[in-house]
């Protein structure tokens, strides 16, 4: 890995108040095992969510302002917020990262737009390459082998990356034998994802501009807001219930995400009129 990798710079006491907020301890090497470890504990503990797209605060591509937001904050975001930070904790540990762009495929097969998400390549100190991703939602809980082609277990599916041919190396990642995402090699720079975020927190076109969503993985299943009901699944049977008032959603962010609101996000109602 050469091309735009990023050099370790978060201070210590940064990557001690990062594990602790995920909690996890300092690992002795930067080895998959590792990597496994604290790639579960961050999806246990920092939800996938579009809060501040929904509160009318900016998102700035910034390593520095997204591990606060993570850390201090103990707030959550989406993939480049999410992928981004987590690639700082890494690197911090002595592994090394790579930013990749992928576009993801939606239910009618189409992908979306380039650097529609952000994806990580890391690389442990014994060489091996793994695919990293804890800004995709419900996703896999694990790590994935980058150079494995085969089926690949994990307590969410089965996962295959494999080749796209005619797509100049592109890889498509598959779960239970649908695309997720079609994925380039190429590292890139975080300022290459700013038309991306960009897009996905202003188009009408991007669903995270439709609608609020705060998601976490859970020891036994998974619990999610979007808009004022909440969904918890547990051992595969799910469950959801709307809420009845502002402070009962209140209190739903601050027990099950430790995120506290003054305010709740609004979601624009279209105007039908508008062509």
């Amino acid at each position: 890995m050469t091309d735009h990798e990023e050099t370790a710079g978060l201070p210590d006491t940064a990557v001690e108040q990062y594990l602790e907020r995920i909690g996890a301890a300092r690992p002795d090497r930067a080895d998959a095992g590792a990597l496994r470890e604290l790639h579960l504990r961050h999806l246990l503990a920092v939800p996938f969510e579009n809060l501040s797209i929904h509160l009318g605060q900016d998102i700035v591509l910034d390593e520095k302002a997204l591990v606060d937001k993570v850390v201090a904050a103990r707030r959550g975001g989406f993939c480049y917020e999410l992928n981004t930070a987590f690639a700082a904790l890494l690197r911090a540990l002595g592994y090394r990262v790579g930013l990749l762009q992928a576009r993801v495929i939606g239910p009618d097969g189409r992908a979306g737009i380039p650097y529609d998400h952000m994806a990580l390549l890391v690389e442990t100190a014994d060489g091996e390459r793994w695919l990293a991703d804890v800004g995709f939602g419900d996703h896999s809980h694990h790590p994935l082998a980058f150079d494995e082609r085969g089926p690949q277990a994990d307590p969410s599916g089965t996962f295959v990356i494999e080749e796209v041919p005619g797509a100049d190396g592109d890889l498509d990642v598959l779960r239970d034998g649908k695309p997720q995402y079609r994925l380039e090699r190429r590292p890139r720079e975080l300022a290459d994802f700013a038309a991306g975020a960009w897009y996905h927190r202003t188009s009408p076109e991007s669903h995270f501009t439709r609608g609020v969503i705060c998601s976490r993985l859970t020891e036994d299943g998974r619990v999610s807001i979007a808009g004022r009901k909440l969904y918890r699944t547990v051992a595969g049977e799910r469950t959801e219930r709307e809420f009845g008032s502002d402070e009962d959603l209140r209190a739903a962010y601050r027990e099950l995400f430790g995120i506290v609101l003054d305010e709740l996000p609004v979601v624009p109602v279209p105007d039908e009129r508008t062509p």
